[in-house]
């Protein structure tokens, strides 16, 4: 088990590359936790109170920069906060093992962003359908790296937020947050930025682990030594990596997110396999 100060050493650029590849610190610490020995419903469950910390921090950044789109970061929060809870009920019912090959079936999942391509700087506006247009689901912003304005559109709002209640009910399962699938639905289905999926999705994360931690709650499985200084350390994190990531190009942004989806199934397929 490990102890508090080292646990706050390691959640410091854990949250940092949480922020800035919008996966989420927890996505990140809870394969670390469950190597170093921390049982994995334990890790999981502090996990989402990690997320918590970790949305308030970069997302506080993302919105005052106007990267993040906070309409419809409101409208996929009622999809996937009712999916997290749905998630958070069976991890407290299912065996631990199967959890470890669900965390990397769902990260797997993540690859799908290659079919953007790893150079996709902007958009064009776009076509919306008939809900996204109702709702006003547009924006733009200034970006820092390319120095010019994006302009962009919703489509396809209503099967975007059946995607981000799957996400939902994987984040409550698996505590991580999800941010790699969410992106992943925002860029692909509902055809946002790069940079404005990945901060909309940290903008969501934290209600949607909120939804998912009072089911935890519930069930005895918080560890307040673990969320304490994964909370702190992720948090202070999470605000550098949301101060840098409008400045850093997509390109490196998605060098980070691959390589670090890789490490993470790669390790808890290892854990999985030890454990049968």
């Amino acid at each position: 088990m490990v102890n508090m100060i080292s646990l706050l050493l390691i959640s410091l650029p854990v949250g940092f590359l949480g922020a800035l590849t919008g996966l989420g610190g927890a996505s990140i610490l809870i394969p670390i936790l469950v190597s170093l020995g921390v049982p994995v419903k334990e890790a999981i469950a502090s996990g989402m109170v990690t997320i918590i910390a970790t949305s308030s921090g970069s997302a506080a950044s993302y919105v005052r920069e106007g990267i993040a789109n906070v309409k419809v970061a409101m409208y996929l929060e009622m999809f996937t906060m009712i999916g997290a809870i749905a998630g958070a009920t069976i991890t407290t019912k299912i065996a631990p093992i199967y959890l470890y090959f669900f965390f990397a079936a769902f990260l797997a999942t993540s690859f799908l962003k290659l079919r953007r391509g790893m150079t996709t700087n902007s958009v064009s506006p776009g076509h919306q359908d008939r809900l996204a247009e109702w709702l006003e689901l547009h924006g733009s912003y200034f970006d820092e790296a390319t120095k010019e304005t994006i302009v962009y559109r919703v489509d396809r709002a209503f099967l975007g937020g059946l995607g981000m209640m799957v996400a939902g009910l994987a984040a409550g399962m698996l505590g991580i947050g999800a941010g790699a699938f969410k992106v992943t639905v925002q860029e692909n289905i509902l055809k946002l930025p790069p940079k404005v999926a990945s901060t909309t999705s940290n903008f969501i994360i934290g209600m949607t682990a909120l939804a998912g931690t009072s089911v935890y709650l519930f069930s005895g499985l918080l560890n307040l030594t673990l969320m304490g200084p994964m909370a702190v350390g992720t948090t202070i994190g999470a605000i550098l990596g949301g101060r840098i990531l409008n400045r850093l190009g997509n390109r490196i942004l998605r060098f980070l997110f691959f390589l670090i989806v890789i490490f993470l199934i790669l390790q808890m397929l290892y854990k999985g396999v030890r454990s049968v």
